[in-house]
Protein backbone atom coordinates (compact mmCIF):
# COMPACT_ATOMS: atom_id res chain seq x y z
CA UNK A 1 0.00 0.00 0.00
CA UNK A 2 3.22 2.07 1.05
CA UNK A 3 4.60 1.85 -2.21
CA UNK A 4 1.47 2.17 -4.72
CA UNK A 5 1.05 5.41 -2.25
CA UNK A 6 4.40 6.29 -3.21
CA UNK A 7 3.96 5.91 -6.74
CA UNK A 8 0.49 7.99 -7.09
CA UNK A 9 2.38 10.95 -5.09
CA UNK A 10 5.46 10.23 -7.61
CA UNK A 11 2.94 10.86 -10.95
CA UNK A 12 1.18 13.29 -9.58
CA UNK A 13 4.58 15.04 -8.88
CA UNK A 14 6.02 14.64 -12.28
CA UNK A 15 2.39 15.79 -14.03
CA UNK A 16 2.72 18.77 -12.23
CA UNK A 17 6.37 19.41 -12.73
CA UNK A 18 5.10 19.53 -16.73
CA UNK A 19 2.90 21.63 -16.32
CA UNK A 20 4.13 25.60 -18.70
CA UNK A 21 4.63 28.09 -16.74
CA UNK A 22 4.04 32.06 -18.06
CA UNK A 23 6.00 34.81 -15.83
CA UNK A 24 4.61 37.42 -15.81
CA UNK A 25 7.40 40.44 -14.99
CA UNK A 26 6.21 44.22 -15.05
CA UNK A 27 5.04 47.19 -13.01
CA UNK A 28 1.03 47.89 -11.19
CA UNK A 29 -0.97 47.65 -14.11
CA UNK A 30 0.29 44.44 -14.60
CA UNK A 31 0.32 42.89 -11.34
CA UNK A 32 -2.33 40.83 -8.95
CA UNK A 33 -4.43 43.09 -6.60
CA UNK A 34 -4.91 42.28 -3.10
CA UNK A 35 -8.35 42.27 -1.84
CA UNK A 36 -9.89 41.12 -4.68
CA UNK A 37 -13.89 40.93 -3.51
CA UNK A 38 -13.87 44.29 -2.26
CA UNK A 39 -10.79 46.15 -4.50
CA UNK A 40 -12.11 46.97 -8.05
CA UNK A 41 -8.74 47.34 -9.40
CA UNK A 42 -7.06 44.67 -11.29
CA UNK A 43 -3.44 44.25 -13.07
CA UNK A 44 -3.57 42.69 -16.71
CA UNK A 45 -1.90 39.58 -16.25
CA UNK A 46 -4.20 38.66 -13.21
CA UNK A 47 -7.07 37.96 -15.57
CA UNK A 48 -4.94 35.91 -18.06
CA UNK A 49 -5.86 32.67 -16.07
CA UNK A 50 -9.26 32.39 -17.57
CA UNK A 51 -7.94 32.57 -20.93
CA UNK A 52 -5.57 29.36 -20.78
CA UNK A 53 -6.35 25.84 -20.29
CA UNK A 54 -5.30 23.79 -17.08
CA UNK A 55 -2.02 22.99 -18.13
CA UNK A 56 -0.31 26.15 -17.82
CA UNK A 57 0.25 27.85 -14.72
CA UNK A 58 0.27 31.72 -14.38
CA UNK A 59 2.92 32.67 -11.86
CA UNK A 60 2.50 36.67 -12.08
CA UNK A 61 5.54 38.39 -10.70
CA UNK A 62 4.91 42.23 -11.07
CA UNK A 63 4.95 44.35 -8.40
CA UNK A 64 3.70 47.61 -7.94
CA UNK A 65 6.32 50.60 -8.87
CA UNK A 66 8.81 48.45 -10.05
CA UNK A 67 10.71 49.47 -13.06
CA UNK A 68 13.42 47.00 -14.77
CA UNK A 69 15.92 48.81 -12.46
CA UNK A 70 14.35 48.00 -9.30
CA UNK A 71 13.37 44.90 -10.53
CA UNK A 72 16.85 43.48 -11.28
CA UNK A 73 18.46 45.21 -8.08
CA UNK A 74 15.10 44.21 -5.60
CA UNK A 75 16.59 40.16 -6.84
CA UNK A 76 12.83 39.65 -7.99
CA UNK A 77 14.49 38.72 -11.29
CA UNK A 78 17.00 36.51 -9.76
CA UNK A 79 13.90 35.23 -8.01
CA UNK A 80 12.25 33.95 -11.03
CA UNK A 81 15.25 32.63 -12.73
CA UNK A 82 15.63 30.41 -10.44
CA UNK A 83 12.60 28.11 -11.04
CA UNK A 84 12.33 29.26 -14.94
CA UNK A 85 12.86 25.80 -16.85
CA UNK A 86 13.10 24.64 -20.78
CA UNK A 87 9.46 25.64 -22.52
CA UNK A 88 8.29 28.62 -20.02
CA UNK A 89 7.43 32.36 -21.31
CA UNK A 90 8.18 35.31 -19.81
CA UNK A 91 5.51 38.58 -20.41
CA UNK A 92 7.87 41.29 -19.84
CA UNK A 93 5.92 44.78 -19.70
CA UNK A 94 8.03 48.00 -18.13
CA UNK A 95 8.02 51.31 -18.54
CA UNK A 96 5.69 53.62 -16.49
CA UNK A 97 8.03 53.93 -13.72
CA UNK A 98 11.45 53.63 -15.28
CA UNK A 99 10.05 57.39 -16.58
CA UNK A 100 10.25 58.50 -12.85
CA UNK A 101 13.63 61.12 -13.23
CA UNK A 102 13.11 62.28 -9.47
CA UNK A 103 13.70 58.39 -7.87
CA UNK A 104 17.70 57.21 -9.07
CA UNK A 105 16.23 53.94 -7.43
CA UNK A 106 13.57 53.48 -10.18
CA UNK A 107 14.72 55.68 -13.24
CA UNK A 108 16.45 54.17 -16.28
CA UNK A 109 17.07 56.19 -19.48
CA UNK A 110 15.14 54.37 -22.12
CA UNK A 111 18.43 54.85 -24.99
CA UNK A 112 20.67 53.25 -22.25
CA UNK A 113 19.84 51.59 -19.29
CA UNK A 114 16.45 50.56 -19.66
CA UNK A 115 16.91 49.69 -23.35
CA UNK A 116 19.79 46.96 -21.63
CA UNK A 117 17.93 45.72 -18.83
CA UNK A 118 15.16 44.51 -21.55
CA UNK A 119 18.17 42.95 -23.39
CA UNK A 120 19.54 41.07 -20.04
CA UNK A 121 15.85 39.96 -19.20
CA UNK A 122 15.43 38.21 -22.92
CA UNK A 123 18.67 36.94 -23.32
CA UNK A 124 19.02 35.45 -20.06
CA UNK A 125 15.33 33.71 -20.61
CA UNK A 126 16.74 32.33 -23.62
CA UNK A 127 19.69 30.68 -21.86
CA UNK A 128 16.93 28.79 -19.79
CA UNK A 129 15.41 27.70 -23.21
CA UNK A 130 12.23 29.91 -21.97
CA UNK A 131 10.23 32.16 -24.58
CA UNK A 132 10.39 35.74 -23.68
CA UNK A 133 7.66 38.33 -25.33
CA UNK A 134 8.17 41.99 -24.61
CA UNK A 135 5.32 44.09 -24.33
CA UNK A 136 5.05 47.97 -24.55
CA UNK A 137 3.42 49.57 -21.71
CA UNK A 138 -0.57 50.42 -21.63
CA UNK A 139 -1.09 53.89 -22.39
CA UNK A 140 -2.56 56.57 -19.75
CA UNK A 141 -6.20 57.70 -20.20
CA UNK A 142 -4.35 61.54 -21.10
CA UNK A 143 -7.32 63.43 -22.71
CA UNK A 144 -6.44 67.08 -23.52
CA UNK A 145 -8.74 69.90 -23.67
CA UNK A 146 -9.69 68.98 -27.27
CA UNK A 147 -10.38 65.39 -26.92
CA UNK A 148 -7.28 64.15 -28.16
CA UNK A 149 -5.18 61.09 -26.37
CA UNK A 150 -1.82 62.03 -25.93
CA UNK A 151 0.98 60.20 -25.37
CA UNK A 152 3.15 59.91 -21.67
CA UNK A 153 5.66 57.36 -22.53
CA UNK A 154 7.86 58.85 -24.74
CA UNK A 155 10.84 56.56 -26.12
CA UNK A 156 10.50 53.61 -23.50
CA UNK A 157 7.76 51.92 -26.03
CA UNK A 158 10.06 52.44 -29.27
CA UNK A 159 12.96 51.00 -27.27
CA UNK A 160 11.29 47.98 -25.99
CA UNK A 161 10.16 47.61 -30.40
CA UNK A 162 13.65 47.71 -31.11
CA UNK A 163 14.67 45.18 -28.18
CA UNK A 164 12.07 42.72 -29.73
CA UNK A 165 13.44 43.34 -33.18
CA UNK A 166 17.45 43.71 -32.33
CA UNK A 167 17.07 40.25 -30.98
CA UNK A 168 14.20 38.84 -32.99
CA UNK A 169 11.69 38.04 -30.24
CA UNK A 170 8.00 38.18 -30.57
CA UNK A 171 6.62 41.76 -29.45
CA UNK A 172 3.40 43.00 -28.90
CA UNK A 173 2.49 46.69 -28.79
CA UNK A 174 0.27 46.87 -26.03
CA UNK A 175 0.98 50.75 -26.31
CA UNK A 176 -1.00 51.32 -29.69
CA UNK A 177 -3.88 48.54 -28.85
CA UNK A 178 -4.69 49.89 -25.71
CA UNK A 179 -4.34 53.49 -27.28
CA UNK A 180 -7.12 51.92 -30.20
CA UNK A 181 -9.14 51.16 -27.03
CA UNK A 182 -9.14 54.08 -25.28
CA UNK A 183 -10.56 56.31 -28.39
CA UNK A 184 -12.74 53.80 -28.89
CA UNK A 185 -14.60 54.07 -25.88
CA UNK A 186 -13.83 57.73 -26.01
CA UNK A 187 -13.06 60.70 -23.31
CA UNK A 188 -16.08 59.64 -21.33
CA UNK A 189 -16.69 55.97 -21.59
CA UNK A 190 -13.14 55.06 -20.80
CA UNK A 191 -13.85 56.31 -17.84
CA UNK A 192 -15.18 52.48 -16.50
CA UNK A 193 -11.73 51.20 -18.05
CA UNK A 194 -9.86 52.97 -15.21
CA UNK A 195 -10.88 53.56 -11.47
CA UNK A 196 -13.24 57.12 -11.38
CA UNK A 197 -15.34 56.85 -8.28
CA UNK A 198 -17.10 59.52 -6.35
CA UNK A 199 -17.06 59.83 -2.55
CA UNK A 200 -19.24 57.40 -1.28
CA UNK A 201 -19.68 55.58 -3.81
CA UNK A 202 -17.52 52.44 -3.28
CA UNK A 203 -17.00 51.11 0.17
CA UNK A 204 -12.95 50.72 -1.28
CA UNK A 205 -13.01 54.60 -1.94
CA UNK A 206 -15.03 56.12 0.62
CA UNK A 207 -13.05 59.18 -0.38
CA UNK A 208 -13.45 58.29 -3.67
CA UNK A 209 -11.09 58.12 -6.48
CA UNK A 210 -9.50 59.35 -9.85
CA UNK A 211 -7.02 56.85 -11.70
CA UNK A 212 -6.45 57.32 -14.76
CA UNK A 213 -2.98 54.88 -15.43
CA UNK A 214 -4.51 51.92 -13.45
CA UNK A 215 -7.20 49.19 -14.42
CA UNK A 216 -10.45 48.76 -13.51
CA UNK A 217 -11.90 44.78 -13.98
CA UNK A 218 -13.48 45.84 -17.21
CA UNK A 219 -10.01 47.36 -18.34
CA UNK A 220 -7.99 44.64 -17.71
CA UNK A 221 -10.32 41.90 -19.46
CA UNK A 222 -10.02 44.10 -22.34
CA UNK A 223 -6.51 44.28 -22.05
CA UNK A 224 -5.41 40.68 -21.48
CA UNK A 225 -8.06 39.68 -24.34
CA UNK A 226 -6.24 41.98 -26.40
CA UNK A 227 -3.06 40.10 -25.27
CA UNK A 228 -4.60 36.69 -26.18
CA UNK A 229 -5.82 37.67 -29.31
CA UNK A 230 -2.64 39.13 -30.64
CA UNK A 231 -0.76 35.85 -29.34
CA UNK A 232 -2.94 34.04 -31.58
CA UNK A 233 -2.74 36.73 -33.99
CA UNK A 234 1.16 36.07 -34.07
CA UNK A 235 0.67 32.38 -34.56
CA UNK A 236 3.14 32.04 -31.62
CA UNK A 237 3.91 28.70 -29.79
CA UNK A 238 1.69 29.63 -26.76
CA UNK A 239 -1.42 29.69 -28.63
CA UNK A 240 -1.60 25.69 -28.06
CA UNK A 241 -2.23 26.49 -24.64
CA UNK A 242 -5.11 29.45 -25.10
CA UNK A 243 -8.81 27.97 -24.58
Amino acid sequence: MKIKLFFLVLIATSCMAQKTTIYTIGDSTMANKPNPEENPERGWAQMLPDFFKSNVVIDNRAVNGRSTRSFITEKRWDSVLKTLKKGDYVFIQFGHNDQKEKDPKRYTNPHTAYHNNLILFVKETLQKKATPIIFSSIVRRNFNEFGTLVDTHGSYPMEARLVAKELNIPFIDLQYLTEQMEESYGEEKSLKLHLHYKAGEIPFYPEGKEDNTHLSIKGATEVAKMVINELKKQNLSISQFIK
